[in-house]
């Protein structure tokens, strides 16, 4: 600090009282023998130390209040075990178990030697083991109970560690609160009552609560599990399954006129490429190849159709990538509108995310269900879920596009006289271009992810080959096909980044 001007110090020293709220001589003592060198400078802070995750929770610093409230409440249940913990529960009620088939096992001998039965032996053998299981149960109860002095002196040493280091680190970690309180006046500051309230509460709760339910665990059955009913489980399904079937029943022409365009295209597509003779197939894809992305591609491609029509997967490999491709068609046709209309219209994006978020976040495989509900199985309901999963993030990515586009460029397209759609086509779209078709990319290799999954459903190609390999242990086949979906991925990955890699 003796490097900095008295005017700046005493202008710092006004900001470190305005700052901390209380105890305002230590603080700017601390702070300034803090700042006379960049980095962390060991001090100390008792208050920090006896109210540990509280002291931080009431100084707004909640990310370092959870991590202590973390790790004090483990040493509390380390302590809380100690004293009050039934350590030999689980062998006690081991040996009880034990005790009652001994038990059995005894009224059995009995009956045996009044009988003359010729398993007595075997009973008398079986009955000294239990005998020799209960000793051990029952000495394992007892060293378990005399661990008690164990778990109260780990859990001290564990929390006289934590106090030391909530002391060491508080001042550090508020004087960084302070230099960001400096540039952003939101920052949390001073000592507030209400943080206070809310920290010791949560410390309170949380400690309490979990040392309780591990020291006795049958003391509270609130603590054991979530208090619930079954039939509210049920009702809710009762009620979503009538929705279905509402929606079903008053849907129909809409879901019977899907399945027909749905089947219409892919019908279409599978004619190009299952029923074209393989020569012609296979030569239009390499030529694609070596136009969209040079001559090692084409050779890589090449070689991997290859590989599929030798091992017999070409049939089966041009129909998965018909059912890609229309998947993939309709997720592009819509997406990308989808996201310049959502790129220019933030309030319609913030309505949109959150559905994005649901349809990336949700299992592949629950998508099945309301699509075969609503569909049917067959290759319309494949192609429909994997459009589904493989949709957001062509839509992602064309906003994140057009909002990456430079406004100095609009504007300066706009002084010239450019028009809306100008800017769009001749602006917009292509500065976006490469970020709208890596989502294009991760929307084609997103819907071939789903190739497993919609063969569940009866949309066949080389998921049906996995599939099997699966039910049968064929371990041999399964990855033979997988190869295969791996080489369709990456014909097609290759294709459609072309030469921008």
């Amino acid at each position: 600090m003796s490097a900095i001007k008295p005017e700046t110090a005493e202008r710092l020293g006004t900001l470190v009282e305005d700052f901390v709220g209380s105890s305002k001589d230590y603080y700017r003592k601390t702070f300034a023998y803090m700042m006379e060198a960049p980095g962390y400078r060991f001090t100390l802070n008792l208050a920090a130390a006896l109210l540990g995750p509280i002291w931080f929770g009431a100084r707004g610093l909640w990310s370092w209040f959870l991590g202590f409230l973390i790790l004090e409440t483990f040493a509390y249940v380390q302590i809380g075990k100690g004293l009050l913990g039934d350590l030999g529960r689980e062998q006690r009620q081991r040996a009880e178990q034990i005790g009652e088939t001994l038990d059995l096992r005894r009224q059995q001998i009995e009956a045996a030697e009044q009988s003359g039965a010729s398993s007595l032996g075997a009973l008398k053998r079986a009955a000294e083991s239990l005998e020799g299981a209960l000793a051990n149960a029952q000495a394992a109860a007892s060293q378990a109970d005399a661990a008690g002095f164990w778990y109260v002196l780990f859990g001290l040493v564990v929390l006289v560690l934590l106090k030391f280091t909530q002391a060491a680190m508080a001042n550090w970690t508020l004087e960084g609160q302070f230099t960001r309180w400096r540039s952003d006046s939101s920052v949390a500051h001073g000592w507030s009552a209400a943080r206070t309230v809310v920290a010791s509460v949560l410390f309170g709760g949380v400690a309490v609560m979990t040392m309780v339910k591990f020291a006795q665990p049958d003391a509270f059955a609130v603590l054991k599990a979530f208090p619930t009913n079954r039939n509210w489980r049920l009702n809710v399904g009762d009620g979503v399954q009538a929705a279905f079937d509402w929606t079903k029943v008053n849907g129909r022409g809409f879901f019977e006129g899907l399945t027909l365009g749905m089947r219409t295209l892919l019908d279409g597509i599978e004619i190009v490429l299952v029923q074209t003779p393989w020569p012609v197939v296979g030569l239009v894809i390499v030529l694609l190849a070596y136009l969209s992305a040079g001559a090692r591609v084409a050779i890589f491609t090449g070689a991997a159709l290859a590989y599929l029509g030798l091992l017999d997967f070409w049939e089966k490999a041009m129909t998965t990538i018909a059912l890609l491709g229309a998947a993939a068609l309709i997720s592009i046709t819509l997406g990308i509108p989808l996201g310049i209309y959502c790129a220019r219209r933030p309030r319609a994006f913030a309505v949109v995310r959150p559905i994005l978020d649901f349809m990336q976040s949700m299992p592949s495989f629950v998508y099945l269900i309301p699509v075969v509900a609503f569909i049917g199985a067959g290759k319309p309901a494949g192609v429909v879920a994997t459009m589904i999963f493989g949709s957001p993030p062509v839509i992602r990515f064309t906003v994140l596009g057009l909002q990456q586009v430079p406004e100095t460029v609009r504007e300066a397209a706009l002084a010239f006289g450019a028009t809306p759609r100008y800017l769009l086509w001749r602006v917009d779209l292509p500065l976006a271009a490469r970020t709208i078709m890596a989502g294009v990319n991760q929307t084609i290799l997103m819907s071939l992810a789903m190739v497993v999954v919609a063969s569940l459903i009866g949309a066949k190609g080389l998921g049906e080959d996995v599939l099997e390999a699966l039910q049968y242990a064929a371990a041999g086949q399964g990855i033979l096909a997988g190869l295969a979906i791996l080489f369709c991925a990456l014909i097609l990955d290759r294709i459609v980044a072309g030469k921008r890699q």
